[in-house]
């Protein structure tokens, strides 16, 4: 039970560092997140105040239930499209390209007319109202060639072959009304004036208007009357107010309220145009069906009529029973029924298919009217012929008189209907636009939202960084794989001036002066923290070494750029300070520059001695530091490693132990070379230097096992060029830029 409450307050602890850790990295970078989020809501202000204001034009449209044209009427004009309009159904009619595309011919929304404004601010000078030679300095870039505050061209006609679709034609205002048409290569076309057609090289062009100065340019390109139709159909949006209410709102948003007002109106009319148009459009099909039919219906009457006639005038007078006479009126009933559902046949064929129930309906009230015929037509064979053949010619007369006088009055009904139809959607409010509020930009939304971006961006920035950055931060890393710290030397402000100087002088000098000199902190500036710590590190080397087997202290780092010369040096400096008589060695043979730190050239060193090409107290450099020795690396020679396997380093390293206090030396990196794993053999204290963010706990662990490999073993470690922040650990590092590799003689 303990064990598990350990566990969870150890869970809920790391927890709790985690999120102190978060917050404390993003203190540190806090100057960073503030400059990003600033500047992404300075862009977003300036934004929102030069944007395009678009404007929206509103108008409302409502769809009422059908019914007839006249009083009375209602009946006959249910049959023919009676019932509730659904909204939806409207939105799409109003969405159609037949009824955008009237609106996209008479504004001419397939013709782009684009102003030739001062380049950059144009547009938004012209929205202001605002002079180009109102403004000092800019007034001076500006030509007759950009457009003015106010200035405009209206086109009343614009078409050119359809493989020049889309590219841009250049319009130049000339004299007297007067302008010149240019290719998209550039080649004159026409020169014209205003309010004339023009026809040339396949270019239809009229221009309306040219209210603009001379020499001002306008871009001129024709679209597809298709991709225009399906712009405004994107932009248009048409929704119901309300659920089945029958009032629909629309609107349409453009950067020119004026233009947006008609565009709309014009949608909205054109529906209601062709609304009332789709309204009477079934009655006059009927009518045109049943104007065919008649003169047909009226010969069938006149044939049974002589058919008749002839008849009676061969028979002579005949009476018709009273039973023959109630069978001739249900006969006639019936074919009269049955000659209206066929004249109904065609009207079904062109609505339904014969699947649709209505028309199975018919078919099935057919059927029940010619199995009635047939009945009676077995009752008619009963009666006496003469009575018969009365019978079937009475029949023919009366069912052709009853559809005719049928057909008539029902051709008097479509008439009226398709007159007086009127249509079911009406205009309620025209288009209108609110110019003081426009529907875009939102301008506290704009800045908000990149106040916001700005802010998660640099946020997310700082976050992923630390994530992604393997360097190690926590000395505790360090620690835990055998390798206890020594001393945490801080960044210095000094040294990093120092060190943007330096980089200066060799960018403006190739070849350095033997007498330039990159002087040593712990000399210059003995105050700096970074000197303190290694004060620090001083003290606990003394201790250490005290059961040392020398007094050659190793210099070592993992990787090039930690920070390994800057130490060696600063370190040497500080115990010299102390009164002792130490030796400051560069074994760095490829890359080596202590020599550079102490305004002296690298020849004659480390290298020269283990070839005996100088003696070793001729080697040996005074520095500016009383009690302070170099030895440079000397001439770069073709194998290091070679000479330091010598018998004549080791000699040489014993000779120096016995003739100085301390000797420092500044090594390879050990990951790079072997070079650091053979002097470590000679020494008596073996450190590896470790930079902050930098170095990698995978390196290091790797540099002590090639360490401990050589038989040479790692004492501990300096945490290098650590700077402040607000995290428990609350250092940084960025130091010596160091590319390990050889290069030219010094």
């Amino acid at each position: 039970m303990n064990s598990n409450t350990e566990t969870a307050y150890n869970d809920n602890q790391d927890e709790v560092l985690d999120l102190l850790g978060t917050i404390s990295t993003l203190f540190e970078y806090k100057y960073f997140i503030i400059l990003v989020t600033l500047t992404f809501s300075l862009l977003g202000i300036i934004y929102a105040i030069t944007a395009q204001p678009i404007y929206q034009a509103n108008a409302i449209i409502q769809v009422e239930e059908k019914s007839g044209g006249l009083p009375g009427m209602d009946e006959i004009s249910e049959v023919f499209g009676g019932g509730e309009s659904r909204a939806s159904t409207e939105i799409e009619l109003l969405k159609s390209r037949r009824v955008i595309g009237v609106a996209v011919d008479e504004e001419m929304l397939d013709v782009v007319v684009e102003p030739n404004y001062f380049p950059v601010i144009g547009k938004l000078l012209n929205r202001k109202n605002i002079s180009v030679n109102e403004l000092p300095l800019i007034n001076y870039f500006d030509r007759d060639e950009y457009v003015k505050v106010g200035e405009f061209i209206e086109i009343n006609k614009f078409e050119v072959p359809e493989s020049l679709y889309g590219e841009p034609y250049k319009i130049e205002v000339g004299e007297n009304a007067t302008y010149n048409l240019y290719s998209p290569e550039g080649d004159l076309i026409i020169t014209g004036l205003k309010n004339n057609l023009y026809r040339m090289a396949g270019i239809d062009i009229e221009v309306r208007e040219l209210n603009a100065g001379i020499g001002r340019l306008f871009f001129l390109s024709k679209d597809r009357r298709f991709n225009a139709i399906k712009n405004y159909q994107n932009s248009l949006t048409a929704t119901e107010k309300g659920r089945d209410t029958g009032i629909i709102v629309l609107s349409l948003e453009g950067n020119s309220p004026e233009r947006a007002e008609r565009i709309l109106d014009l949608i909205a009319n054109t529906y209601v145009s062709q609304n009332v148009a789709r309204q009477s459009a079934e009655a006059a099909n009927s009518l045109a069906f049943l104007d065919q039919q008649l003169p047909e219906i009226k010969k069938d009457l006149e044939n049974a009529e002589q058919k008749f006639n002839e008849y009676q005038v061969e028979a002579g007078s005949v009476d018709i029973s009273v039973e023959a006479e109630s069978l001739l009126n249900q006969v006639v009933d019936i074919e009269s029924n049955i000659a209206t559902l066929k004249l109904e046949k065609a009207e079904l064929d062109r609505k339904y298919t014969s699947d649709h129930p209505v028309y199975k309906a018919w078919k099935e009230q057919l059927e029940e009217l010619n199995t009635r015929k047939k009945e009676l037509n077995e009752k008619v064979k009963a009666l006496p012929h003469t009575q018969q053949e009365l019978i079937g010619y009475k029949r023919d007369v009366q069912v052709s008189t009853e559809i005719y006088t049928q057909m008539l009055a029902n051709i008097q009904e479509l008439d009226i209907v398709r007159a007086g139809a009127v249509g079911n959607a009406r205009i309620i409010d025209n288009a209108a636009t609110d110019i003081d509020n426009p529907v875009k930009p939102k301008k506290e939304l704009i800045v908000f939202s990149a106040f916001f971006l700005g802010l998660s961006l640099s946020v997310v920035t700082v976050l992923l960084r630390k994530y992604f950055k393997s360097g190690v931060t926590n000395p505790e890393e360090i620690e835990n794989i055998g390798l206890p710290i020594f001393a945490s030397v801080p960044l210095s402000q000094e040294q990093i001036k120092r060190n943007r100087l330096q980089s200066n002088s060799r960018s403006r000098k190739k070849n350095r002066k033997t007498n330039e000199t990159c002087a040593v902190l712990a000399e210059e500036d003995s105050t700096d923290i970074s000197v303190e710590s290694l004060r620090s590190l001083r003290t606990s080397l003394h201790f250490a070494m005290l059961e040392s087997k020398n007094n050659l202290i190793l210099i070592g780092g993992a990787s090039p750029m930690v920070g390994k010369s800057f130490v060696s040096a600063n370190l040497a400096t500080v115990f010299a300070q102390s009164g002792k008589r130490v030796l400051l060695l560069d074994a760095d043979m490829r890359r080596g520059y202590l020599h550079s730190m102490f305004g002296h050239e690298a020849k004659n060193g480390l290298s020269d001695v283990l070839i005996s090409r100088v003696k070793l107290m001729e080697a040996i450099k005074s520095t500016g530091s009383e009690n302070l020795h170099l030895l440079s690396r000397g001439e770069i020679p073709p194998n290091p490693s070679e000479l330091l396997m010598s018998k004549r380093f080791k000699q040489l390293t014993e000779f120096l132990s016995k003739e100085f206090d301390y000797v420092i030396i500044d090594t390879p990196p050990i990951l790079a070379v072997t070079d650091a794993s053979i002097i470590g053999q000679q020494c008596g204290v073996c450190l590896l230097v470790a930079r902050y963010e930098f170095s990698n706990i995978k390196e290091l662990k790797l540099s002590k096992k090639r360490f401990e490999q050589s038989g040479a073993s790692v004492n501990g470690a300096i945490f290098n060029g650590i700077k402040k922040s607000g995290s428990k650990y609350g250092y940084g590092y960025s130091y010596y830029n160091y590319n390990y590799e050889y290069g030219s003689k010094k």
